[in-house]
């Protein structure tokens, strides 16, 4: 009998709460980290990345205006779904190259990070607001307001630590999102859309596409609709000079925060979440 040959799985993108194939049909291929082929990735194109942004606006608005309450109540639910699928990370995280009991800090402190931030979902407006004082008979608030969509290119090094500690902040505030997930190490990105989706987040407000930075730099910082850039990675001077010319054509908000340990206090800071909020102030009439 002939060996047999695995079906390798080929993971898909996830965009408005559905799994769509890249547009172009092209795929890319993931390697362990003893370079034995383990599966196939899309590679996603500017076609995609314009989708994922018209699906990433559409839920704006629906997610922002629910309660900073039920917004804590659902990140607490994507933490209990990540409980479940836990071993799958851990392995996942092993064939790229983690140790088993690396694998596993790795998930708890992605879940832990999901605590954090569901904990801040009703609290940031009480710390970051104010009541201004004025020299008149008037009241003068000013409270935070979600930037709108946030593109992020996720961390390549930390495919899930990483990738939800810049997820977390942005859609705990209220924001949608479209992230491109780590290039070589793409499938716990894909794993944890799973989780989204199996969990109470709104098709729209996470859309996870996998492919090539270079490709997709100038798509993510250029088009009109994107509000904020984030990412954290050191980038290519290239790279990083297309995105500053692009944002500084259409006024956009690009947020850079180098992180090397996803373990440390700058990785987990209520500063991230006011990061991709507008200060709105309020003026009202004392009296009648």
């Amino acid at each position: 009998m002939s060996e047999r040959i695995d079906v390798l799985k080929t993971y898909k993108t996830y965009v408005g709460g559905k799994f769509p194939r890249s547009e172009s049909g092209r795929t890319y291929k993931v390697y362990d980290a003893d370079k034995n082929l383990l599966a196939n990735a899309c590679q996603c194109s500017r076609k995609d990345f314009r989708a994922a942004v018209r699906v990433a606006r559409s839920a704006v608005k629906g997610w922002s205006s629910r309660s900073a309450y039920n917004r804590g109540q659902i990140l607490y639910r994507i933490a209990e779904m990540m409980e479940d699928r836990r071993e799958q990370f851990v392995r996942e995280l092993s064939r790229a190259g983690s140790t088993t009991q690396q694998a596993e800090a790795e998930v708890n402190a992605a879940i832990d990070r999901l605590i954090y931030y569901t904990g801040w979902t009703d609290k940031y407006q009480q710390v970051f607001g104010s009541v201004n004082p004025v020299a008149s008979s008037h009241f003068n608030f000013s409270l935070l307001e979600p930037t709108g969509v946030v593109s992020i290119f996720a961390p390549e090094e930390s495919p899930l630590l990483g990738l939800v500690s810049v997820i977390s902040p942005v859609i705990a505030g209220g924001n949608t999102c479209v992230v491109l997930a780590s290039g070589n190490q793409p499938l716990p990105a894909i794993t944890f859309a799973e989780v989204l989706n199996s969990s109470d987040v709104p098709g729209g407000v996470v859309n996870i596409l996998t492919g090539y930075r270079e490709e997709l730099a100038e798509h993510f910082s250029s088009h009109m609709d994107v509000n904020a850039l984030f990412y954290t990675d050191t980038l290519t001077k290239e790279t990083e000079k297309l995105i500053d010319e692009h944002a500084a054509r259409n006024i956009k908000r690009v947020i850079k925060r180098p992180i090397d340990d996803w373990y440390s206090e700058e990785a987990q800071h209520p500063y991230l979440l006011t990061d991709f909020q507008e200060t709105k102030t309020t003026w009202h009439p004392v009296g009648y």
